[in-house]
């Protein structure tokens, strides 16, 4: 999985560095450490966007129990029925799918 540092995302989404810390404590991003520092999938970013829908998603997994990990491994794990991963669906515009599917899943 491609990854990208805090301060890419900041500049690619066009905020303070604090506004995507922000974002991470607020659950609209989840972020992994890879050597040491706090990286964003890229999957999950657009063109100056967050991918529609993935904050929801993410809230929904969170509210059914799910770690930071899970929620990743969740959304990179590809699902014939989809098809593809969940992440792909919501760059996709197929978001409701994967919603339904994340209301579904609880622990």
């Amino acid at each position: 999985m491609d990854v990208v540092s805090l301060h890419a995302v900041a500049e690619r989404l066009g905020y303070p560095l604090t506004r995507v810390h922000q974002l991470i404590r607020d659950g609209q991003l989840v972020a992994m450490r890879r050597e040491r520092e706090l990286v964003i999938p890229e999957a999950f970013l657009t063109r100056g966007a967050v991918v529609k829908g993935l904050p929801g998603t993410i809230t929904l997994l969170r509210d059914n129990g799910y770690t930071e990990d899970e929620i990743l491994e969740w959304l990179f794990t590809p699902d014939d029925t989809l098809p593809g991963t969940p992440i792909d669906a919501l760059r996709g515009d197929r978001g409701r799918e994967v919603k339904r599917r994340a209301q579904a899943m609880a622990l």
